[in-house]
């Protein structure tokens, strides 16, 4: 199935998992998805959600970021580079927050081990980049950071924030056996990593319910299935079917069971990041144990030759398309409204059909919409008109 169909109709990673991939299947198809009727939950409904506030007034930021694709995957392999041992660990797509754990202790971390270093040079200070350098630090290794931009100025920061491991993460052409086990094992390992992060200071990372609204049945194909899908986009596989039990299983609600004036709904359960907080969580560990952060910014690879470090790992995202020649990197460009925080606000909305995606964070109500030519698109200037557009389809759930 072409994933972009369902993406531009409920916005990236729209469904959660029991819809995501399947948006087209029917309901008795999606993976742990289940109907119930009024009044026969398994357990207490859950009170009503509270009523967002939503208009274009309360934007208060518009932000665009620039996910770093790669059709055969995250590149992540060490090579001999101006007298250097350099390791790629680059282009997760749009899953970087949720898979950087996992790719950074299975994937970065024996090459550098193998290179018998023991201080090392990160280049980038984004999700991979800093992840790496505390697996590293764990490791006992020490550790310098070379990035032109901080948190949270870099593009990690524009993210969403939703757990989302196969986000554009390989094509279905590419996701060989081989890839798909260890993609699998990486989100293993990072969901257990996020899981030791629940309940901290700032609360980094949360549980939240969200409801997944369409306008004709789930298991029906939607009327503009295809108006979205004119930028090329290629396939990607359904990864998710790999981990299963790491998530929550959908419920199918009937009108009675929700407020919203639309004639079909599901309650589900998902894993989110308050971004902001955890960058900072994780630069304190950082600095607590050791590490230093130099401002510079590289224009081409040989300038790593005057580094001290002999061990050099490279987590510039899409950045190193540039820096290091990877024409094989795609830009999918993101573009994110944040609306004032609603603290009582404990849930997320994706409108099939709409273009529309709604995560609340600490930091303010996320309305994520896409465009037609988002896919293979390096423009980050803002296109407001587009987000208060969505905020508009938003508004008409709270009429």
């Amino acid at each position: 199935m072409n994933r972009r169909h369902w993406l531009g109709a409920a916005s990236a990673w729209a469904a959660a998992w029991p819809l995501a991939g399947h948006a087209q299947l029917p309901d008795s198809a999606a993976p742990r998805a289940e109907s119930v009727a009024p009044g026969s939950l398994p357990f207490a409904e859950p009170p009503r959600p509270a009523r967002m506030r939503v208009s274009a007034d309360r934007i208060v930021d518009i932000t665009v970021c620039t996910r770093p694709f790669r059709a055969e995957g995250p590149r992540i392999e060490a090579q001999r580079l101006h007298g250097k041992t350099v390791i790629h660990h680059y282009g997760h797509g749009g899953a970087g927050w949720s898979l950087s754990w996992g790719s950074a202790t299975l994937g970065a971390l024996p090459l550098i081990r193998e290179t018998g270093a023991r201080r090392i040079a990160i280049i980038g200070s984004g999700a991979v980049g800093l992840t790496t350098a505390r697996v590293a630090q764990r490791a006992g290794l020490k550790v310098r950071i070379y990035c032109r931009e901080r948190p949270p100025e870099v593009a990690s920061t524009f993210a969403t924030g939703m757990w989302s491991p196969d986000s554009r993460i390989v094509t279905e052409a590419h996701a060989t056996p081989a890839f798909n086990a260890m993609w699998e094992r990486m989100a293993r390992h990072s969901f257990r990593a996020w899981q030791d992060l629940l309940g901290l200071a700032g609360s980094p990372v949360e549980w939240r319910d969200g409801y997944v609204l369409s306008d004709t049945p789930f298991d029906q194909p939607l009327p503009n299935a295809n108006a979205h899908g004119g930028s090329a986009e290629p396939d990607y596989p359904d990864l998710l079917e790999l981990i299963p039990d790491l998530h929550p299983r959908s419920m199918t609600l009937t009108p009675a069971q929700h407020p919203f004036p639309v004639p079909h709904a599901r309650r589900f359960t998902q894993m989110t990041f308050n971004i902001r907080p955890y960058q900072r969580l994780l630069l304190e560990d950082f600095f607590r144990e050791g590490g230093e952060i130099v401002t510079r910014d590289f224009t081409h690879a040989r300038e790593l030759a005057g580094l001290p470090e002999r061990t050099i790992v490279n987590c510039t995202g899409y950045g190193a398309r540039a820096l290091f020649g990877d024409d094989s990197l795609i830009p999918v460009r993101g573009q994110i409204a944040r609306l004032v925080p609603q603290p009582e606000v404990d849930y997320m909305v994706a409108w099939r059909g709409h273009n529309l995606m709604v995560v609340p964070r600490r930091d303010g109500l996320l309305v994520q919409a896409q465009g037609e030519h988002d896919f293979n698109n390096p423009d980050r200037s803002i296109d407001r008109a587009m987000s208060e557009d969505a905020v508009k389809r938003l508004a008409a759930l709270f009429v």
